[in-house]
């Protein structure tokens, strides 16, 4: 086998990071994908002795292609039909008392602030405060000044500061709590739902205009109750099935089937034990990723959608 050259070495050895701005960018796992691919193909060309540090670099080229693909993602949400939420980023939780090397602040109620930034304030919000760049890198990247970047990252922070959790959910309790939502939602016990939803909770559902999805949130407990109590009748206990627990953009949740057809994910946001928030993704597009992990676990089981 043919040894690595040390431009791929070096490429591959931030391609996790490069993964993750990119998806923190564009909330999208394939898009980001494809930016990566891209950013590798102008690294090739790229005379190395003129580098003076390889990650701020290929930082730098990863955010603009970015840039220049939300101009066309703004677009698209506007056409968007229904409720839009970033595609699911599967995680495995960390240890207790551990940090992963490859996990950020960003959880996916972060993720649907950030979409009420401008694509600059996005970008020097995420450079500097996420992946901590210097302030000067950042206006590099940008191609502004650093006074310039300090108020975009300034204002994108008093945007979504709103939206930072409160405390981050210990994995055992959101295991736990994702298992019984499962349960007394597709079961339509509302005794039991009522004791796990928060009196002010949102249910929100990303269809895409491709599968049956609800166009706007559901919000308030009675409203929640009565939404999944009319599901279990309609449908019945056993069209549901929970295919794995998993953790989503550092929420709890889990993937199911429903009718044997529908695959989704249910992101849990959690507040004083009690679930204040429900994203629940149906878009098929956005899944595809899912689906693979789905049919690996299966042992190959062709799941794609």
């Amino acid at each position: 086998m043919p040894q690595p050259d040390a431009a791929t070495e070096a490429f591959e050895a931030h391609r996790p990071r490069l993964a993750r701005l990119a998806y923190r960018m564009l909330g999208s796992v394939a898009e980001a994908e494809d930016v990566v691919q891209d950013a590798w193909l102008r690294w090739r060309q790229v005379d190395r002795t003129t580098v003076l540090a390889d990650g701020p670099f290929l930082s730098r080229i990863v955010t603009r292609l970015c840039l220049d693909r939300m101009k066309s993602a703004r677009a698209r949400r506007e056409t968007y039909v229904g409720a839009w939420l970033p595609e699911p980023l599967l995680q495995a939780a960390a240890p207790e008392g551990e940090d992963e090397p490859d996990r950020d602040e960003l959880t996916l109620t972060l993720m649907l602030a950030l979409e009420r930034l401008s694509p600059l304030e996005r970008a020097a919000f995420l450079l500097h405060d996420v992946f901590g760049a210097p302030m000067e890198e950042v206006a590099a990247t940008l191609e502004r000044e650093p006074t310039a970047v300090r108020q975009l990252a300034s204002r994108a922070r008093r945007h979504v500061q709103s939206a930072r959790p409160r405390y981050r959910v210990p994995q055992e309790e959101g295991d736990r709590i994702a298992a019984a939502f499962f349960e007394a939602s597709s079961s339509g016990d509302t005794a039991a739902l009522r004791t796990m939803l928060a009196e002010g909770v949102t249910i929100r559902s990303d269809g895409g205009g491709k599968v049956l999805a609800f166009l706007n949130p559901i919000r308030g407990v009675a409203r929640a109750l009565r939404l999944y109590e009319n599901l279990a009748r309609k449908y019945g206990r056993g069209s549901f099935v929970m295919m794995r627990p998993m953790w989503i953009d550092g929420l709890p949740g889990y993937a199911s089937l429903e009718r044997g057809e529908v695959l989704q994910t249910t992101a849990l946001e959690i507040e004083d034990g009690r679930i204040v928030g429900v994203y629940i993704t149906r878009n098929p597009d956005k899944l595809k990723h899912v689906a693979a992990v789905l049919a690996e676990d299966c042992g190959g089981a062709a799941m794609a959608q």
